[in-house]
């Protein structure tokens, strides 16, 4: 197997899935939903915006806010009327939007529903400066796969049809979609994932959107830009070496987005990082210090 390391011109699959979710520092970070925000059942700490801001302070980053604007129940009409109501909102520079549950479960329909996220994501986007890339959509969960839920196919479709909206709106205004509804339909499978209520997510299901969500996070103002700052790569037989430096994440991904793989550096950097189980194709290989900077490179894998 022939590796080839090629330099950063993207395709527009490239271009696009390549758009992280850019934190400046400090972090001033504004949470917009419903009770999958506000942690319906959970402790305040188990929230996930908490939860995530804990793992942005373990990776350097310094978080000077956390604001949450949702309650459980809550449309996106009542989000808007809640954000037209606190206005102003003023200094964010990282904004999430989890909205569309209570649309699909109280009888809305889609055509509704497109129209209110849309502005509801134009304001979000507005607010954080005018800048998509520090604006983030998760997608919704799907509540059929809690013992509320039972199982129930027809909620599912509905979740999928309001889902197919949020992201395709996502897409045209350039915000990091992140699709954490596979997650959720885990949650009959793995009864822990489901908080006591029987229909919301536990801390622990909040904890694996956050390692969703985390996989596309950049440091605005830190991204490695020069070349002495670039980790040392080589080859050795079919292994990615990594010469020694800051770098202690690597993460691999096809060049629709999907991870393969992740791990440590720790060890990696002296017996490599073994590719002869990835096909041949072009993929990203993707390095990142304990400030989350981060360095990119395509991969070539030539048999």
């Amino acid at each position: 197997m022939r590796i080839i390391l090629l330099s950063i011109v993207f395709s527009l699959v490239a271009e696009v899935f390549s758009q992280p979710i850019r934190i400046n520092q400090p972090v001033r970070f504004l949470a917009l939903g419903d009770s999958y925000t506000i942690g319906q059942s959970v402790e305040n700490h188990e929230r996930w915006p908490n939860q995530f801001v804990d793992e942005l302070v373990k990776l350097g980053y310094n978080v000077e806010e956390l604001r949450i604007i949702a309650q459980t129940g809550w449309t996106t009409s009542s989000l808007q009327n809640a954000i037209n109501q606190q206005m102003p909102i003023e200094g964010y520079n990282l904004i999430s939007l989890l909205i569309g549950v209570n649309n699909q479960f109280f009888g809305g329909n889609v055509q509704d529903y497109t129209p209110q996220f849309q502005s509801l994501l134009q304001q979000a986007i507005a607010l954080a400066g005018g800048k998509p890339s520090n604006v983030f959509v998760l997608s919704i969960p799907d509540y059929a796969y809690t013992p509320f839920g039972n199982g129930n196919p027809s909620i599912s479709a509905g979740i999928d049809a309001f889902n197919d909206a949020n992201r395709f709106l996502a897409g045209i205004y350039q915000v990091r979609y992140v699709d954490i509804t596979p997650i959720s339909r885990l949650g009959l499978q793995q009864p822990e994932l489901v908080a006591s209520d029987n229909l919301h997510p536990s801390a622990l299901m909040y904890r694996l959107w956050v390692d969703e969500i985390l996989k596309y996070v950049e440091g605005e103002l830190n991204i490695m830009e020069k070349a002495s700052n670039q980790p040392g790569i080589f080859f050795s037989g079919d292994r990615l070496m990594v010469g020694t430096g800051p770098w202690v994440q690597y993460s691999i991904f096809s060049m629709s987005g999907s991870l393969l793989m992740h791990g440590s550096l720790e060890d990696k950097q002296e017996n490599g990082i073994q590719l002869d189980q990835l096909p041949n194709g072009i993929y990203l290989v993707r390095f990142k210090d304990v400030r989350g900077n981060v360095f990119t490179k395509k991969l070539a894998l030539i048999g």
